[in-house]
């Protein structure tokens, strides 16, 4: 028989899962996604500044496995895991397997601030970063024909709240828009009035990263014109203004929030299996503690077992492809009934984009900033890009903008069902 390993969640982690067991006739796998295709986060920034389309970073699943004789797909979203039974519950249906593998990811952490969490705007999902998009466009439509300076100012605040990756590439493509497009198309609006804010509660940008990187992101920001207010946290949104941890506020209607993460819930497992962030805690094998045959990878799972990171492995997109590598091959394993290899994290770097022609990188060994790094991060956005068609696409599309500086797809698309008769 067949085993069945099903699979929820189509990204890094999910997808590379399955490439690494594809067409392998001892498995049946099942991929469960509530979207219909995989999409690349890394540059989901630059489909909310309107900067590239989201075709350009996504696939659908099925036309991805199509060639792939073992693999089949469900649309449809999580409801409950019942491990005493090996069923998965959907909202679409249900799925016995024989693996459980949980690749969900994460989503936006709001540490509990509700009109944060229901004003602002979020960018973890295509849906949200085209929204995003809409919602900036609208009120630059809005503030051209604004005729009241305080509220016209309000409309061009944007307020970035999460200094990470992120927010400081969010921050540079922002700047730079509003430099090479606004003062041409937007001649009503006095750009004098806009300000982009960057704010963080830490005391540097990119915390994470090398100091070298965190400088050059803070002094090429302030050179673009951005704000920066390190120290401080957002505690609240109320009425249009943001309200700061030290008492100030900023009046702005569009506050972008990328301040931090929080593993997606998984009803049915085990409350002792969750661990800090709402990550699932695992083995040295990916294995969800107190669970014989269900999975974590990629950014829910939290392993405390690798002596280099005793508080977990960071919530990067190389973690999750070399969880989803070793666990495609200890599956390999357990049917030959060999020893299992343990998983063990090889860090090959972070980088960032902080504006055109200008990024940083930090490799195990050394760190580098400017044209080299930017040419290295288009080099490296481009090859994990799911289809030859994204990557040579994306390609022509980038070298086409930062050539020009005008994007044109700056299209205000507000779908809805249209009810009247034909």
């Amino acid at each position: 028989m067949k085993k069945h390993i099903v699979i929820v969640g189509g990204g890094f982690a999910g997808i590379n899962l399955v490439k690494s067991l594809v067409n392998d006739k001892r498995f049946r796998i099942t991929l469960v996604d509530k979207n219909n295709y995989h999409f690349f986060p890394p540059l989901i920034y630059q489909v909310a500044t309107s900067f590239i389309e989201a075709s350009n970073i996504s696939y659908p699943f099925r036309r991805l496995f199509s060639n792939y004789k073992n693999v089949n797909f469900h649309m449809g979203s999580l409801v409950k895991v019942n491990p005493e039974s090996n069923s998965l519950e959907t909202d679409t249906g249900n799925l016995q397997y024989d693996y459980l593998v949980l690749a969900l990811g994460t989503e936006s952490n709001f540490f509990g601030m509700e009109n944060v969490q229901r004003c602002s705007l979020p960018m973890k999902t295509i849906e949200e970063a085209l929204y995003l998009r809409n919602y900036m466009l609208l009120n630059l439509e809005e503030a051209a024909r604004n005729k009241d300076i305080k509220e016209a100012q309000k409309l061009q605040n944007i307020v970035i709240a999460g200094g990470g990756p992120t927010g400081v590439e969010l921050a540079g493509m922002i700047a730079e828009m509003g430099t090479y497009i606004a003062e041409k198309e937007y001649r009503e609006i006095k750009l004098s009035l806009s300000n982009i804010y960057l704010i963080d509660a830490l005391p540097t940008l990119l915390s994470p990263m090398s100091k070298l990187a965190q400088e050059a992101a803070y002094n090429k920001l302030k050179k673009l014109g951005v704000k920066i207010i390190l120290n401080v946290a957002v505690k609240d949104y109320v009425d249009g203004k943001v309200i700061l941890a030290d008492g100030k506020t900023i009046e702005t209607e569009t506050l972008i929030w990328t301040s931090g993460v929080i593993g997606r819930e998984v009803p049915g497992i085990p409350e002792e299996s969750v661990g800090k962030g709402r990550r699932l805690l695992v083995d040295s094998y990916n294995k969800v503690e107190g669970t014989k045959n269900i999975y974590a990878l990629g950014d829910i799972a939290l392993q405390l077992t690798e002596e280099k990171y005793p508080k977990g492995h960071p919530q990067l997109a190389q973690v999750a492809i070399q969880h989803a590598n070793n666990l495609g091959e200890n599956f390999k394993r357990i049917e030959e009934e060999k020893v299992l290899n343990p998983f063990k994290y090889n860090d090959k770097g972070s980088m960032a984009i902080i504006s055109k022609f200008n990024a940083v990188v930090d490799l195990p060994k050394f760190s580098f900033k400017g044209f080299l790094a930017w040419l290295t991060w288009l080099f490296i956005h481009i090859i994990p890009l799911v289809g030859f068609r994204s990557k040579v696409r994306l390609a022509f599309t980038w070298l086409r903008l930062f050539i020009t500086n005008n994007p044109s797809i700056r299209l205000i698309l507000r779908p809805k069902k249209d009810t009247s008769e034909h």
